[in-house]
């Protein structure tokens, strides 16, 4: 006769090992940000001393790449939530949640791009 994975353990182990997972990820997503905020003053503040250069759109664009890469890994933390034995509830917060973070990663993208073509004709 062959046990369960409930009764095994094993279904809780792995249900574990996944919400650990979910928070390293959500971690990675506000260190994506944080360490964007520092890259940004950082190069802001060493520009502004050596009398300029780093612009805005050079601040927003570098931003911008740290912010959507945040968006994928939150998106990512977010599938990791639902994927063992997941509510209806649970899926459909994941769909709205997914919608939202994909439509806001793909305007942050297109902005990118914009920008990054506005400067390659400057």
């Amino acid at each position: 006769m062959m046990i369960s994975p409930a009764e095994s353990g094993v279904e809780e182990l792995i249900l574990n090992l996944v919400l650990w997972l979910k928070l390293g990820v959500e971690a990675l997503g506000a260190l994506a940000i944080g360490a964007g905020i520092c890259l940004v003053a950082a190069r802001y503040l060493k520009s502004a001393a050596a009398g300029g250069g780093y612009g805005y759109l050079q601040a927003r664009l570098t931003f911008a790449r740290f912010l959507a890469l945040a968006l994928e890994l939150q998106l990512a933390a977010d599938i990791l939530s639902t994927a063992v034995a997941p509510s209806w509830d649970q899926i459909g917060k994941l769909g709205a949640i997914a919608v939202l973070r994909t439509a806001l990663n793909y305007f942050l993208a297109h902005e990118i791009r914009e920008t990054e073509s506005g400067d390659a004709r400057r």
